[in-house]
């Protein structure tokens, strides 16, 4: 089992900053790429970014690309999520997810384990 604790999220202006974090129990062969997802109210849970351990290869979502930085602390095993000009459509709560390699990282059912969600809210 591998447990996965986000934090970071919180109320911001629109055009402001936050950088929520993802501490994994413990990198596995089954955990290799570590993504985020959000899910704002009335809507189906969607892709941010991913990135994986070995090589830090990221991948992101169109809505989300010159805004949004995913990185990775190996020796942490801490995956961050730096979001920049922040929008009020990005309200949602934020899941960090681990699962293996693979071509479907932008799809929830790719992942097998996830966080508990922590909320970003952007005022206008």
């Amino acid at each position: 089992q591998v447990q996965l604790v986000e934090s970071g999220g919180g109320l911001v202006q629109a055009g402001g900053s936050l950088r929520l974090s993802c501490a994994a129990s413990r990198r596995t062969f089954s955990t290799a790429v570590m993504g985020w997802f959000r899910q704002a109210p009335r809507k189906e849970r969607e892709f941010v970014a991913a990135i994986s351990w070995s090589g830090g290869t990221t991948y992101y979502a169109e809505s989300v690309k010159g805004r949004f930085t995913i990185s990775r602390d190996i020796p942490k095993n801490t995956v961050y999520l730096q979001m920049n000009y922040l929008k009020p459509e990005d309200t949602a709560v934020y899941y960090c997810a681990a699962g293996p390699l693979g071509g479907t990282y932008y799809r929830t059912l790719h992942y097998d384990y996830w966080g508990q969600g922590t909320q970003v809210t952007v005022s206008s």
